[in-house]
């Protein structure tokens, strides 16, 4: 997310200071919530650019850190997220669970 942030810094600290002003937090939640969207975007769109398929194997942690440039906890979390939202079918269990784009 810091890259996300340190891309257009002035839009962050707008939205900062817009919560601290009049206390209502809906913009900044917002605000937070595209930025994590935009991450998840980011590799649904890497498995599409390999058409039908999606990834070899499936999208795994380990390929979902690499795109994203994210933790291994955020990774894990994001893709749970992703499988719970009915956008990927997860296969395996453990450190052997990938997933399958829901087409």
């Amino acid at each position: 997310m810091s890259k996300i942030i340190e891309q257009d810094k002035k839009q962050y600290y707008n939205q900062l200071k817009c919560a601290q002003r009049s206390l209502d937090i809906t913009d900044w939640v917002n605000y937070f919530a595209q930025m994590i969207f935009e991450r998840q975007f980011k590799a649904i769109q890497r498995m599409l650019e390999n058409g039908i398929t999606g990834f070899e194997g499936g999208m795994t942690a380990k390929k979902y850190i690499a795109i994203t440039k994210t933790s291994k906890a955020t990774a894990t979390r994001d893709l749970q997220d992703l499988h719970e939202l009915g956008v990927f079918e997860q296969n395996g269990a453990g450190r052997s669970v990938r997933y399958e784009l829901v087409l």
